[in-house]
């Protein structure tokens, strides 16, 4: 967190070096979230891409009050959502799903995982917006309900049901294949 701090304050002086490392940093943990909530990598990569625009913009006047970590995955969480008011809703097609990289030389396996992967992917895209807002938060982004409830501008106990909504709908599209 200090070291958030200070490379916060030296993207305010300007530093280009600090901007790349808090990039370097956050990247991949965004572009999961943004992936989780979008289902499209291109959009998922326009979202992170977007908030740190802005984050850069605002750079110079901007004051870490909390985590940066949690700052940036409110930003993008909130493009998310923008994104998916701006579009109608459509389901993930066969192409549009990102092939996976896999540890194992082993076809079968490779071709399940992918399988599965497509499954999951096919039931997140099924649920409301905000339940599935809910889960990739709290399972992916590692966000505590309460932070979850602020972002949402809801209350504790409506991003608790949100998310039990979510996982018994993924449960239920997933053959009750989704651990409690």
């Amino acid at each position: 967190m200090l070291d958030d701090k200070l490379l916060v304050l030296r993207c305010g002086r300007g530093s280009k070096d600090a901007m790349c490392r808090i990039y370097e940093k956050y990247k991949d943990y965004l572009l999961t979230l943004a992936k989780g909530l979008l289902s499209e990598q291109a959009e998922a990569e326009d979202v992170v891409h977007d908030a740190f625009v802005a984050f850069a913009r605002s750079a110079e006047r901007f004051q870490l009050t909390g985590s940066l970590r949690g700052y940036l995955a409110t930003c993008v969480s909130n493009l998310a959502r923008d994104k998916m008011r701006s579009r109608k809703r459509k389901p993930v097609t066969l192409d549009s799903v990102d092939p996976i990289a896999l540890d194992s030389n082993n076809p079968e396996q490779h071709a399940t995982e992918k399988e599965e992967l497509t499954r999951l992917r096919q039931a997140m895209s099924q649920i409301p917006y905000e339940q599935r807002e809910a889960v990739v938060l709290h399972l992916k982004g590692g966000m505590k309900f309460r932070e979850i409830a602020r972002l949402q501008g809801v209350s504790l106990s409506t991003t608790h049901g949100r998310y039990r909504y979510g996982m018994d709908k993924l449960r239920s599209l997933l053959n009750g294949e989704v651990r409690k």
